[in-house]
């Protein structure tokens, strides 16, 4: 009786998963059948996965004829930089807030947590002011410190919540053995919190990779448009470029989906390697 009970609740479970993942699938494999479908069938009810004369016209003309190759240059440039200073400033200021004790830490701690309870849009017209004053408004610089401030407060937050899970005895036993602080910190500490760093990464890349409505104030050059704003360029008042714009939304996700793969594997194993290194 216990036994089928068993196999009815992993059916049950394999029943859920299976739904679940169609429901996720499902809209990433109509995107790729219209990429591929001729320019005459794009109203198509058909559910092929490839259309009738399917073709790659779409992936030409927008490679070939479009800004997009500009576009995806520009995002590329503004989410590495802001993955590298936002890991760099939440790895620093994460230990200061998790091992020291000084004076307004507390408030410091409050005041980066009052900043997740208000949305970027909200800070639009602030932030607009401050770039004009400072002669960086349509500039890749202006767009990089506002994604960089916009990401920096959660990864900070969480940058410390898992330096206070790391024992600060592992530090004490470094500087025993004749390390510095900073070679402490960098050769036994970081390694041990590569899951938090590699969190941290990916949420600065995804913030600036897929924003747009910051973008779309700050920049108005259409040569420095990134990746959201180039694509929206494809929807008029009157008509919509819907083969192109799946092509684009296909090729957009290829460094995401390249960038989860590579840094999965040290989220994964990044506790057993810190240890080791360690």
């Amino acid at each position: 009786m216990v036994k089928s009970q068993n196999i009815f609740a992993k059916i049950g479970t394999y029943a859920v998963l299976f739904i679940a993942a169609a429901v996720s699938v499902y809209p990433i494999t109509r995107i790729i059948t219209i990429s591929l479908r001729p320019g005459d069938q794009l109203l198509s009810t058909s559910l092929a996965l490839i259309p009738d004369n399917f073709t790659f016209d779409n992936y030409v003309v927008l490679l070939t004829e479009t800004g997009f190759l500009r576009w995806m240059v520009n995002s590329l440039l503004v989410s590495l930089v802001v993955t590298v200073t936002g890991v760099a400033l939440a790895s620093t200021s994460g230990y200061a807030l998790s091992r020291y004790k000084f004076a307004g830490k507390g408030s410091l701690l409050q005041g980066l947590l009052v900043t997740q309870m208000f949305p970027a849009t909200m800070l639009l017209l602030p932030l607009y002011v401050m770039l004009i004053k400072l002669h960086l408004l349509d500039s890749y610089l202006g767009i990089i410190i506002i994604y960089t401030a916009t990401a920096l407060p959660f990864c900070v937050w969480q940058m410390k919540g898992y330096y206070d899970t790391i024992p600060p005895t592992l530090e004490e036993a470094a500087r025993i053995d004749g390390a510095s602080h900073w070679q402490a910190f960098t050769k036994v500490i970081l390694p041990l919190a590569a899951p938090a760093l590699v969190i941290t990464a990916l949420f600065s890349f995804m913030t600036a990779w897929n924003e747009y409505v910051v973008a779309n104030v700050v920049l108005q050059d259409t040569s420095m448009f990134t990746l959201p704003l180039g694509l929206k360029m494809f929807q008029g008042s009157m008509t919509t470029q819907w083969g192109l714009y799946a092509a684009g939304s296909l090729l957009v996700s290829i460094p995401v989906v390249a960038l989860f793969l590579i840094l999965s594997r040290y989220l994964i194993s990044g506790l057993t390697l810190g240890a080791v290194k360690g």
